[in-house]
């Protein structure tokens, strides 16, 4: 069994990310100890640039919010899903403000070998994930991290859009796949 952690970046709960991102942690709970850590329940603060991580102990953020209760989850994780709803071509502020406090040598102690990507977004413009998309394949690259897999949604802007989208079975599968 491995350790999945699912960073969701909405702020609305029970809405079309959630939904997709539990989709995928029903398939993934088949085979896999899943978590999912919505941004919506934690208060962390952006990253300033001052790599004070640098020379702390253990790594450690001088900001004391919640981050460090995700740092700790992702301690444990094997593979990272990263779940967001898409604003002007990006993912969500918050769940950005969490990725970039990883910009710490702590993250080179985590187990993370694996990294999905899960969007929502209401435009049905083709390139609409395009500029995340470049994100990822980067992230990927540098980290050297397995691609494991990918789920886009266009076309849903409402609270329960998602509900009947083959999407969920989509993201379902995904997780299922995952070992």
């Amino acid at each position: 069994m491995s350790n999945i952690v699912i960073l969701v970046g909405s702020m609305r709960k029970n809405g079309n990310t959630d939904l997709l991102a539990q989709a995928f942690a029903k398939g993934a709970r088949e085979n896999n100890f899943v978590e999912i850590v919505s941004v919506a329940d934690y208060k962390v603060n952006p990253c300033i640039g001052c790599n004070s991580c640098f020379t702390r102990e253990e790594n450690r953020c001088f900001q004391n919010d919640d981050m460090n209760e995700i740092y700790e989850k992702l301690k444990a994780a094997h593979t990272v899903v990263v779940a967001s709803p898409v604003y002007f071509y990006g993912i969500s502020a918050q769940l950005k403000a969490v990725i970039d406090r990883l910009h710490t040598p702590m993250r080179n102690s985590f187990p993370i070998k694996k990294l999905a990507l899960l969007l929502v977004g209401a435009a049905e413009l083709p390139e609409l994930f395009d500029a995340i998309k470049l994100q990822y394949q980067l992230i990927l690259h540098f980290f050297h991290l397995e691609n494991a897999g990918m789920v886009f949604v266009r076309g849903v802007k409402d609270i329960g859009d998602m509900k009947e989208n083959k999407a969920l079975k989509e993201a379902y599968d995904l997780g299922l796949s995952m070992k």
